[in-house]
């Protein structure tokens, strides 16, 4: 990075299996009014707030853990990453219309500019990441489609 100076704004936050969901959607629609999204943004809003509740979801029901919840904004994208305590990875899947669940993943690959999973020796972090509307992707990846970080 040299002599580059990285500035970012960050909040997190552990969210339980009991009413985890809609404290977290509640708790990040609060943190976006500070970055004006709300009033700039409501679309991308939107997005992240339904990424938040899919994401945690996921922690709850499929990993059966508790949730940490990570909103970063550096200025060119905000980054949300959940962490839980399962090593299972989600992948995107076709749901029959019949079914009750199944397409977390595929609703967050719908919304967010990219997003990507990181295998912990605990657990797991999926990070989604929102550019504002009529930016381009700041983050370039690298040979194996890893976010490189900013630009």
């Amino acid at each position: 990075m040299g002599d580059a100076l990285v500035r970012a704004t960050g909040w997190a936050r552990s969210f339980p299996i009991a009413g985890g969901v809609r404290a977290g959607r509640r708790w990040t629609r609060n943190h976006l009014r500070s970055l004006a999204w709300t009033r700039d943004a409501p679309e991308t809003v939107d997005a992240v707030l339904l990424t938040v509740s899919e994401l945690l979801t996921n922690a709850h029901i499929h990993a059966h853990s508790s949730a940490e919840l990570v909103l970063v904004w550096d200025g060119r994208c905000l980054h949300v990453s959940v962490h839980d305590g399962s090593t299972a990875v989600p992948e995107p899947r076709s749901a029959g219309t019949d079914a009750l669940n199944g397409r977390g993943m595929a609703i967050v690959d719908a919304l967010a500019d990219e997003w990507e999973i990181r295998r912990q020796q605990e657990g797991k972090t999926v990070i989604a990441c929102f550019h504002p509307p009529g930016e381009r992707d700041p983050h370039p990846r690298d040979t194996a489609g890893r976010l490189c970080g900013p630009a």
